[in-house]
């Protein structure tokens, strides 16, 4: 696989997964909204959406460090 291919399969990679992520991210907020969170805490499901906005903060490091990468 040449470079290019490399960085631009990584681009992809990196948007993808941020874009599961917010989907995720919307859905763990609906489900602390409707109060359908299951047998974990309140508390607990708010530190799942505090990973959650975590890891898109860091996959959209990353993203800008795949997009800069010349």
């Amino acid at each position: 696989m040449k470079s290019k291919e490399i960085h631009e399969c990584a681009v992809h990679k990196a948007f993808a997964k941020l874009t599961i992520l917010g989907f995720e991210l919307e859905d763990l907020k609906l489900d602390l909204k409707r109060g359908t969170i299951g047998t974990i805490t309140i508390e607990e499901h708010e530190r799942l959406i505090a990973g959650t906005e975590r890891r898109i903060q860091i996959w959209n490091y990353i993203a800008k460090l795949i997009e800069t990468n010349e």
